[in-house]
C-alpha cells in the first residue's frame, strides 16, 4: 500500500495552476496524526508515505518527527517522500535539514519555466532562484532533489527547457500533465502531452524524464505508476487535512470518489471505489479495440477531465498521429534496461 497524506492545504507560493486550493473547507486545518496511525496499524506493510499538499513544509518538522518516530517503534520499513517547492527549506535550512537526512526521508521538488509558478503574486520562481535553492540543498543534505513540472497551455512551449535543466543538473525530471482541479480550470490534453514525450525520446533526452521511460515500455508488462495505472486505487490511499480518505490523490482534490475511512479501518478488506464505475472506465466505446487504450484509459482522472472538458475528440486525433511512434519506440526499447531512479518510488 502507498499513503499519500496532504497534512495541510496552505502553501507558500502563489501558482496561478494549482490543484490543491479547495481541499479543505478550513484552509488552517491540519491532518490529525492519528489517523496517519490508524492507517499504519491497518496497513503495516504500507511502503511509502507521500508527503506533499500544499506545501508539507507549512507544518512544522516535528509533525514528520513524530510519523518517523512512530515507524521506528513498529519497526516497519516504511518511508517518506516529500514533493515540496523547498521555499521554507531556502529560508531556515538548518530547521528542515536533520529531518531531510532522516534515512525514512527523501525530497523531490518543483519547477516549470514561463509565469505560472509564482512566489508572490508579483515574484516568478526563476530559474536562478531554482538553483539556489537547489544547491543549497545538495550543500546541506548531500544530494541535489528531482524536480516535477506541471504543464499547461500557458507553458507548454518551454516543456523541454525543463528536461534540459535536468540534464544540467544531473537529476530527473517529471512532466506531468496539469489536471482540473482548484485553481487549474482545464486540464493539458493527454496527445500533447506524449508528443512532448515523443520529441524527448527523439531528442536523446529521455535519460532524464521520468514519464518518457514510463512511455518506452508502456507495453512490456512492466508496472506503471501514476498516472498509467488503472488499479491504482488498490494499492494507493489519500488522506485530505480535514481527514477525508480517498483512493486517488487527484480525485481527492475534487472531493470526489470518497471511501468511508472508518469503515475500512475496521474491516477486512480493501475498498475499491473506482472499479466499475462506466463513466470513467474509458473515454469512448472505440478505446476498447485500439492498440493505445492502455496509454488513453490509464488515468480515471484524465478520462473524466477530458470527459468533462469535452476534448475526447482533440485528444483522440492528436493520439492518432503518434500512435505509430509510440508503439515503434516501445519495440525498439523493449529489452533496454531502463534504469530506476527515485522518482518512481516518491513520486505520484
Amino acid at each position: 500500500m502507498e499513503l499519500i497524506i496532504k497534512p495541510t492545504e496552505r502553501c507558500n507560493f502563489k501558482c496561478t495552476f494549482c490543484s490543491s486550493t479547495n481541499i479543505t473547507d478550513e484552509k488552517s486545518k491540519m491532518l490529525d496524526l492519528d489517523s496517519i496511525f490508524t492507517f499504519l496499524n491497518r496497513f503495516p506493510k504500507t511502503n511509502t508515505i507521500i508527503v506533499n499538499g500544499g506545501d508539507p513544509l507549512m507544518v512544522p518538522p516535528s509533525y514528520y518527527w513524530k510519523i518517523i518516530e512512530f515507524l521506528d517503534e513498529k519497526e516497519m520499513a516504511t518511508t517518506l517522500s516529500f514533493t515540496t517547492n523547498l521555499w521554507a527549506f531556502k529560508n531556515n535550512s538548518n530547521l528542515w535539514t536533520p529531518l531531510f537526512k532522516n534515512p525514512r526521508v527523501a525530497v523531490a521538488t518543483s519547477f516549470n519555466y514561463g509565469n505560472t509558478r509564482r512566489v508572490t503574486k508579483d515574484l516568478v520562481y526563476t530559474e536562478d532562484l531554482f538553483w539556489m535553492v537547489s544547491n543549497l540543498f545538495l550543500e546541506r543534505v548531500g544530494y541535489r532533489p528531482d524536480f516535477i513540472s506541471v504543464i499547461n497551455d500557458d507553458n507548454e512551449h518551454t516543456a523541454i527547457d525543463n528536461v534540459h535543466l535536468a540534464k544540467k543538473m544531473g537529476v530527473e525530471c517529471k512532466l506531468n500533465y496539469a489536471l482540473a482541479s482548484g485553481d487549474q480550470t482545464r486540464p493539458f490534453t493527454l496527445s500533447k502531452i506524449y508528443k512532448l514525450y515523443v520529441k524527448i525520446y527523439e531528442m536523446g533526452l529521455w535519460q532524464w524524464e521520468y514519464n518518457t521511460k514510463q512511455m518506452m515500455q508502456r507495453f512490456s508488462g512492466r508496472h506503471q505508476t501514476c498516472p498509467q495505472n488503472r488499479n491504482c486505487d488498490s494499492n494507493i490511499r489519500c488522506l485530505q487535512p480535514s481527514g477525508d480518505y480517498y483512493s486517488c490523490g487527484a480525485f481527492a482534490d475534487d472531493r470526489l470518489y470518497p471511501i468511508s475511512f472508518e469503515k475500512e479501518m475496521n474491516g477486512t478488506h480493501v475498498e475499491r471505489p473506482l472499479l466499475n464505475r462506466p463513466e470513467i472506465n474509458a473515454l469512448k466505446a472505440d478505446c476498447y479495440t485500439c492498440p493505445m487504450f492502455s496509454i488513453c484509459n490509464g488515468c480515471k482522472k484524465t478520462i473524466h477531465d477530458m470527459k468533462t472538458h469535452n476534448i475526447v475528440e482533440e485528444h483522440c486525433a492528436g493520439m492518432k498521429s503518434i500512435a505509430e511512434k509510440i508503439v515503434s519506440i516501445n519495440e525498439v526499447e523493449k529489452k533496454r534496461n531502463i534504469p530506476k531512479r527515485n522518482l518512481e518510488e516518491v513520486l505520484v
